[in-house]
Formats: structure tokens, sequence, C-alpha cells
């Protein structure tokens, strides 16, 4: 019974992509079919298998070691208030963002990085039936972080139509940055955090195969990465150590606002309603969630934790999901999976933001269909937790 919800919520999520579809006749069914399976596969070999076990108990060792490294330098600079046994969500999970930042950082530096962008990009375009510059920049979100990988791409960006710069903003807001990854597994599983990002990559194009589906002028699908200034390796080094405390304090910041609004918002319409706004939004995702796979039971708790990942962001969610100790562990394979993406209010803002900054018309073109962004990259989500459900 629970395989045949989650197909019939596969199915939904495919209707509501194809209601906002800006071209049915155009959509490749081909391609989609593919990446579907593709991401059934991957998603069985990640969660199911002894391979799949090894290669996130291998990726995860890697975190843990560069979060021990981190850990090094934080404790140099705080090191009082963790000798003193306090625990700083600050300290502890986004601190460790400017370590990583900086490793990222050398992988540009040395090419590296690039490298694999546009090889892994090539490969991925032969697979999703669209442009080698979707592709790459899909890979390049991944690695880079939603706001920086159109700096990347920076020369293309007045000539692209709005067609594929919607395509490119939706890659950006259905993954999460590298530099990331390392806080999201200190507070769910590894292997959830793995799994999310191999799906939503394919997902971002399945969703945007329907809702935006077109075709490219291989003369026109060139990729040319935006250098920048020649800098020292030192020059390089210090701009993405502050680069990664901007990110650290920017979230920091957005969860203080964003948590201590839910608490005010929560008390006020338990004052008045007798129940919180948290709840309300629980009964309001529950059929969602449970189409996602997630029995009614728990429905309603785990559309609280989608609805507070969607108007908050995914860091408040995560932390709402280690407080609950009474799912089922497919309810929270599903959820933790869910909640492993971009797709939240707030990133509207820091795409057309990060857009405009560098073209002033496009940044408003990604205003003005942001909420369309919005709604596809919540899709993806959603697609992504059927997909584990079926798995589970």
């Amino acid at each position: 019974m629970t395989y045949l919800i989650s197909i019939i919520g596969l199915l939904v999520v495919f209707v509501l992509a194809l209601i906002a579809s800006n071209n049915r006749k155009g959509i490749k069914v081909k391609p989609i079919i593919l990446m579907v399976v593709i991401q059934a596969i991957l998603g069985y070999v990640l969660l199911n298998t002894k391979v799949g076990e090894t290669i996130i108990r291998s990726i995860a060792n890697v975190f843990n070691k560069l979060l021990e490294y981190a850990a090094s330098g934080v404790g140099f600079v705080f090191g009082d208030v963790i000798n003193n046994g306090g625990y700083s969500f600050f300290l502890k999970v986004l601190m460790p963002i400017v370590f990583i930042s900086v490793l990222i950082g050398i992988l540009q530096y040395i090419k590296v990085l690039p490298f694999f962008m546009r090889i892994i990009g090539f490969l991925l375009s032969k697979v999703n039936g669209m442009g080698r510059l979707e592709s790459y920049n899909a890979i390049a979100s991944l690695m880079v972080g939603q706001s920086e990988v159109f700096i990347t791409v920076k020369k293309q960006l007045g000539k692209l139509p709005k067609h594929r710069l919607y395509t490119l903003c939706a890659s950006a807001m259905s993954t999460v940055s590298m530099s990331i990854v390392g806080a999201y597994m200190t507070m769910i599983e590894p292997k959830y955090v793995v799994t999310a990002l191999v799906l939503n990559l394919f997902g971002g194009f399945i969703i945007a195969s329907i809702i935006n589906p077109y075709e490219v002028d291989p003369k026109e699908d060139i990729i040319e990465v935006q250098a920048g200034e020649k800098q020292s390796f030192f020059e390089m080094l210090g701009e993405y150590i502050l680069d990664g405390f901007k990110v650290a304090v920017i979230v920091g910041a957005m969860l203080i606002g964003f948590v201590a609004l839910m608490a005010c918002i929560d008390n006020v319409f338990d004052l008045v309603f007798g129940v919180t706004f948290q709840h309300i939004l629980g009964y309001i995702f529950a059929p969602v969630a449970f189409l996602m796979g997630v029995p009614w039971n728990e429905a309603v708790q785990a559309g609280g934790i989608m609805a507070t990942k969607l108007v908050t962001n995914e860091f408040v969610a995560m932390q709402e999901l280690t407080k609950i100790h009474t799912f089922t562990p497919k309810t929270l394979g599903i959820i933790s999976v869910f909640v492993v993406s971009f797709a939240n209010f707030s990133s509207i803002g820091i795409i057309a933001g990060a857009v405009k900054g560098l073209n002033e018309e496009k940044g408003n073109t990604v205003a003005r269909f942001g909420l369309k962004l919005l709604y596809g990259a919540t899709l993806v989500s959603v697609l992504s937790a059927i997909i584990v459900s079926l798995i589970l």
C-alpha cells in the first residue's frame, strides 16, 4: 500500500509540474524517464547496498576529518567556550564552513574543480537532453554555491534568454553547496545528505524539463567560464576565508531571525487560537508528506518540518528534526532528504540579488519568476523524497 501511495505521489508531482509548464508540447519524455530510472538506481545503490554504504562512509569520513581540522582552528580562537563544555551551534556547525570554503578555493585555484565540473557537466548533458551550459551550471552550483555559481558564467548572463536563465537558477535553488554539507552532516545522517545531493541534481533537470522545456542551439551552447582577475595564492586564501566567514555569519544571522520569529508567531497563535502556527502548517503540508510515503500518524509532524524548511531555511528545519525522536526510520529518511536543498523563500532574494549584482536586467527577470522558481525547486525536493520512500 505504501508503494502505491508513493507512485501516486510521483504522478501528482509530474501533474503539478505539467500544470506550470510553459510549453507542454515541447516536453521530452525519454530523458525524463531515463533520469527517474537513474535516480532510483543511484538511490538504491547508496541506501541499500554494501557499495553505497562504503561510498557514503568514505564521504562521511572525509567530512568528519575536515570538521576535525576545522575544530582545531575554532578551538584556537574560541578555546575557553569549548573547554568549559559549552555547545555552540555557531562554533560547532557554522564555523567549519570557513575551512571547507578554503579547500574549495584551493581546488578552484589549481584548476582541479573547474576541470571536474566541465567533464561531469558534459556527461550530464548527454543524459538530461539539455545544454552543456545548464549541465555545467548544475555541477558548479553543487560545488561553489547558489550565488557564487553565477560569477563563473558571468560572460553568458547578458546573452541568455529567459527560459535558459530559469534553468540555471532552478539548479542553484535545488542543490546545496559543498561548503555547508559538513554542517548538514552534524545534524542529519550523512547517507541522507549524500543521497539528497545526487537525487536533487537529476531531479532539478526532471522538473525543469517539464516546467520549462526548450531546444538549445549547439552554436549558442558555449561555456565561457569567468576566470576573474589573476590572484596570488595567498590573496585567494584570504578571499575564500572571508567568503566562508561571511556565509557562516549570514546563516547564523538568518537562524537568529527566523528561529526567534517562529517562536514569536507560535506563541501568538498558541495564545489566540490554542494551537501553534507550526502545527497549523503541519496540517496544511500533511497530505504532501503522506504522498511522499510518510504514514498518516506521522504526517502532521512531518508536514510541520517541511513547512518550516519552506518558510525559513533548511538549517531551522534540520534543528527541528533533531528534536523529534518518534519518527520511524523510513519517515526520518524521507524528511531528511526533503530538507537538503535551498528551496525556500529567502533563496529567491539570494539568487535574484546575485544575478542582479552581475547584470541588473537579468536580475529583475529572475525576481519576476521567483515564485515559479521556488515552486519547481520544492517539487524537486518532493520528488527526491518520494524516490527515497520507494527505496527504504
